[in-house]
Order: C-alpha cells, then structure tokens, then sequence
C-alpha cells in the first residue's frame, strides 16, 4: 500500500497481514493527501485507515525538513473525536501502529482530567494530537494549544459530534489551522448538516462508502422482546444476565440516571457490574473501562456517548434497555457485539410506548428485528401493530422520557457536552430518591 517500512512493521507486529476494505478504499487516496468523506460501521479497522497516513505524513515531513524536528511546536495532524472514550483508543491505535516511529510524540486533549499534564504534552514537540473539541477549545483560547503546522485533520464520528453540540467548536478550531491542510471526515451519515459541514470544510472529497446503516450485521443476532410493564422489563432483563452464555453484557439505558439506578439495581442481586457515563470522572471512567477489559466486570451499565469508542470483543451480549433517542444510534449500540470474528446478541427490551421508535429503528435498517419471548415471561398483551402510534409519553424530539417506573425525567444528561450528573438517583420503583454516591 506504499507505506513506510516501520509502519508495516508495527502493524505486523499488532498481528494484522490484511487490510480491511475500509483501510484498502481510503488509506490509498489519503495518503495522495485527498480530502475524504468516509461511512464505515464499527470494527471495520476505520481508526487504521486514518491513523497509518497520518503517521506516514508524520515521517515524511521529517523527511522533508529534518532540521525542524524537536523545534516544531505544535502537532502535524489533529484528530478530533466525540467522548474521551474514543479519542483514548485512537490514541492508543496511535501509539500501537507507530511503535517503530522513532520518538513518535502523541498527546491526547480531553475533559476530565487535570490540566497540567495536558500543558506539559502541548508544550514540547508534538506529532499527533487527538482531542475532543471542548478542552481543545479550552488549550486554543489560552494559547496553549497551537494549531498553524497542521497538515491534516480528521473529524472522527463527526455525525456524533454534530449530535453533541459542537458545531461552532468544529469551525472555530478547523479556522485556526491552515487552509492547505487535508481534511478526512468519518460519519455514519453524511445527509443534512453533516453534509453541509464537508462542503464547507472539504475540497474536492472522496467518497468512501463502506457500511451503511442497512447492513445485515451477520454475526448479529437481533431479537425483541415485548413487556407488559416496567416490571415484566426487568424480569426480562434478569433472566437474559443469568444465561450461561453471557460472557459480558452491554446494557444502554437512555439517560445517566437510568444508568446508575440500573447499575446499583443489578449489583445488589450479586452482578459484577458498574455504570457508564459522561458525569462522572474520567479516573473513574477509565477504571471503569480497565474492569471492563479485564473482565473483572460482567456487566457494564452505559449510556449512549459514554460507550462510543467501547472496543472490548469479549461483549456477548448488548441490551437495550432504554431505546436510543435517535435510530441511527441503535446501529451503533448492537455495534458493541459481534467484533473481531465472533457472534453476538443484541437485545432489546420495548414497551408498547416504545413502538414508534421500533418502527422507526426497522424503517431506518430497512430490517425487522425479530421477536421473541421466554417461558414463563410472555407477554399478556399482543404486538403493537407497526403502523400503530405509540401511545402517549413525553416527547423524545425534546429530551422528555420516561424514567423508571414510568416515571418523566425531563432532558437527556449525555445530549450536550459537559453535562452535570442528577444529584439522585431514583430509588426502587414507588420509593424515595438515594442521594448520588
């Protein structure tokens, strides 16, 4: 693919010998230093389709002019991602692919962690630099973070980013680098302001389209199971943790409360389990993660932004307890599953409020995700028809949902960034509220 002898060697050392269609349709015109606009599902090895140009970049600007080095002050390339969780892989994907760059400089910028170690890493040399955009804006406005050398910048899951809120981030920083840099752009979608965000950022991109949201996902196995009531759901939800073959459940709940609620429920049945979201510290994020890989934890309780950029192949199940508030998103949960060759099984646990959402999930996939039932926890009340409205519950255009027990919780915690967690969390089911520990 013409790429330079150490990073081959990294990547064979990784145990990779063949690339994915992702890597053999972008990394060619990337490294031709062509803008590109990309669509690749989850574990399609899409963080390798940018991260090898941008070390191959890296190594030829050295090349170019050695005298600069250790005097460059400001990073070559900028990745951009949504969570922290996702930019602390990229990071990671970094450094692994990079091992036989010699003194290969990476730093990550991201909220939640103390300030002085990211101003250490902004202060020296820098090859590759992945952040979020809000502590990145927060590094550029005190000028510590300098973004005049870079030579190509990514926007990572740009679609999520847009979702979040940092719009105006997006311009602000994408201002403040050159205007002969290459731009590459990975998005589920490219329709509506994600498009309209390319074509003001782009010049003459490449369109790349991998995955698309119909895919069948063949080592996916899709099932959905009706319940009656708030109860039945959790009964349901019971009985598929203590299967056998959950080797380790992902379960989405739509809002941080729900999160830690859930999470508190399952660990006081005897679950080793723990919660997942963007109000808590990133100590206790990572350690979270750490648990999760090490398979300390059997069961991680998480919400939407907090699980983009999971990356654990030992995830067997992935639950839906909560829907996602946007169809779209529900690809990116079963997503979870199903990596690096194996099979997994995602499920999801409905309402008959939540029908509007199956449909438009279905109508989105362009699949009908099948259902099933359990002995001894069917349910009384037949399927709700898929042309049938929901019945009445909060507006999900507006952040309103129902909580549990049914119970409105106004706003979606993990919608913008920079969310404060509830100060509850809501007790069992007709009880009074538990301060947050």
């Amino acid at each position: 693919m013409g790429l330079n002898p150490a990073i081959t060697r990294s990547v064979l050392d990784a145990g990779y010998t063949q690339a994915t269609e992702v890597q053999q349709r972008a990394i060619g015109p990337a490294l031709e230093g062509q803008d590109l606009m990309v669509s690749a599902s989850t574990g399609s090895g899409k963080t390798a389709s940018f991260i090898l140009p941008a070390l191959q970049r890296v190594l030829a600007a050295r090349d170019q002019a050695p005298q600069e080095r250790g005097a460059v002050h400001g990073p070559r390339v900028l990745v951009l991602t949504p969570t922290r969780e996702l930019a602390m892989q990229v990071a990671k994907a970094a450094i692994t692919y990079g091992r036989h760059v010699p003194g290969l400089r990476v730093a990550t910028i991201v909220g939640g962690v103390p300030y002085p170690a990211q101003l250490k890493a902004l202060r020296g040399p820098l090859d590759l630099l992945i952040a979020t955009p809000g502590r990145l804006i927060d590094h550029m406005q005190s000028g510590r973070a300098v973004l005049s050398k870079i030579e190509m910048l990514v926007l990572d899951e740009a679609d999520r980013m847009l979702d979040m809120g940092f719009i105006d981030d997006i311009h602000l920083i994408a201002d403040a680098t050159p205007k002969t840099r290459q731009t590459v752009m990975y998005s589920a979608t490219f329709a509506g302001n994600v498009g309209a965000l390319a074509t003001k950022l782009l010049r003459a991109p490449q369109r790349i389209d991998v995955a698309s949201h119909t895919d069948t996902h063949a080592d996916i196995e899709q099932r959905l199971h009706w319940a009656d009531d708030h109860e039945h759901k959790n009964a349901l939800l019971d009985h598929i943790l203590t299967d056998r073959n959950v080797e380790q459940a992902l379960v989405f709940t739509s809002t941080q409360r729900d999160a830690d609620w859930l999470a508190d429920r399952l660990a006081d049945m005897g679950h080793h389990v723990a919660s997942l979201h963007g109000g808590m510290p990133q100590g206790r994020r990572n350690r979270v993660l750490q648990g999760l890989r090490s398979r300390h934890l059997k069961v991680l309780v998480a919400t939407d932004v907090a699980a983009r950029g999971i990356d654990v192949p030992s995830i067997s199940h992935v639950i839906n307890y909560g829907l996602p508030m946007k169809a779209e998103d529900y690809v990116h949960r079963i997503g979870r599953t199903g990596r690096a060759g194996r099979s997994g099984l995602a499920v999801t646990l409905a309402e008959r409020r939540d029908a509007s959402m199956i449909h438009s999930i279905q109508r989105f996939t362009t699949q009908r995700i099948p259902p099933a039932t359990i002995a001894g926890l069917e349910p009384r009340r037949p399927e709700p028809k898929p042309a049938q409205p929901a019945r009445f519950a909060p507006s999900r255009d507006k952040g309103h949902r129902a909580g549990p027990g049914g119970r409105p919780v106004f706003g979606h915690a993990d919608r913008r960034p920079g969310a404060a967690p509830s100060w509850a969390k809501p007790g069992p089911r007709g009880g009074k509220p538990r301060p947050a520990r």
